[in-house]
């Protein structure tokens, strides 16, 4: 093989690999800037993913699967909200708990019964998909991939220029402030957990029914937790939120590359590598932008 057959089978490994990321990425990048650090983006990926799977093999319909995944993603974001900003429960407590539970949860019910495996299907792009290097890697996807090219302009405008999107901006750097204007502060925060909810579960569910066409115990595998880092290193910009879920799809591909390239590395080394560029990126970039000011802080009618 050539180098620069080397190369795009890299960068499509990388592109699919990115995809569970982004989408997920999107719901996480909504959910900071209405002040709100989503750590249960691990349990809604996760539990989209096996939702996705199970009603698929229940259904025979890789479609009605991702729907599935979807709504699952979207429970774990409704009792992330409810216990959170209506029970006031510490948000980083509950998001944790969600992660634990539904780790816990997926491992017992996929030794419950036989889950078959399901792939939607994919759509190949005439013309654009014979472009060198990146052709393929680009335009041969699986079709739920392509809805990125609604949903991140869509999130994009949602945030920047929709009367919602300014509350939600509002209530994630001065709550007590858009309060006084009569925006219900934390009920804006349970919509934008709603989205994130939703968006995460058709990352799982993409993974799941898109990428693999199967599940398998815990298969996130923490990447709840990069793409929280994503918006981090994007300093909650969309774009470059976006760029840190590729640099990951990127690292995690050419961990994957490396063996059949004849590259020999410590296989334990090779599985941390990705984590550990994610981690880096993040402190390299974390303290040269300001956060929204209300993140991660709950909020009290009242209190100052």
């Amino acid at each position: 093989m050539s180098a620069v057959d080397n190369v795009s089978t890299i960068l499509a490994s990388g592109a699919r690999l990115t995809v569970p990321l982004a989408f997920a990425a999107c719901g996480e990048y909504l959910a900071e800037r209405a002040g709100t650090v989503n750590i249960s983006v691990e349990a809604m990926m996760l539990g989209g993913a096996f939702g996705s799977i199970a009603v698929a093999s229940a259904t025979g319909s890789a479609t009605t699967g991702l729907a599935a995944g979807v709504l699952v993603g979207l429970a774990v974001g409704l009792v992330h909200g409810t216990l959170s900003h209506r029970a006031a429960i510490n948000t980083f407590v509950v998001g944790l708990v969600l992660n634990a539970l539904v780790l816990g949860l997926t491992s017992y019910l996929i030794t419950t019964g036989t889950f078959g495996g399901h792939q939607v299907w994919q759509v190949s792009v005439p013309v654009l998909r014979d472009i060198p290097v990146v052709g393929r890697a680009l335009f041969v996807e699986r079709w739920p991939a392509y809805l990125l090219l609604l949903l991140v302009p869509l999130t994009w405008w949602l945030v920047e220029r929709s009367r919602w999107g300014l509350e939600l901006r509002a209530v994630g750097e001065a709550p007590q402030a858009a309060d006084v204007t009569g925006i219900d502060v934390n009920a804006r925060r349970r919509q934008a957990l709603l989205w994130c909810g939703a968006l995460a579960g058709l990352g799982g569910a993409y993974l799941a029914v898109g990428e693999v066409g199967s599940f398998s115990q815990n298969m996130t595998a923490g990447r709840g937790y990069i793409v929280i880092a994503a918006v981090i290193f994007g300093a909650w910009r969309l774009g470059r939120t976006l760029l840190g879920c590729a640099l990951f799809g990127l690292a995690d591909a050419l961990r994957l590359a490396l063996p059949a390239l004849g590259v020999t590395l410590n296989s334990q080394l090779l599985i941390v590598a990705p984590y550990l560029l994610a981690l880096l990126v993040m402190l390299a970039f974390a303290a040269r932008d300001r956060e929204p000011r209300a993140l991660g802080a709950p909020f009290q009618r009242g209190s100052t």
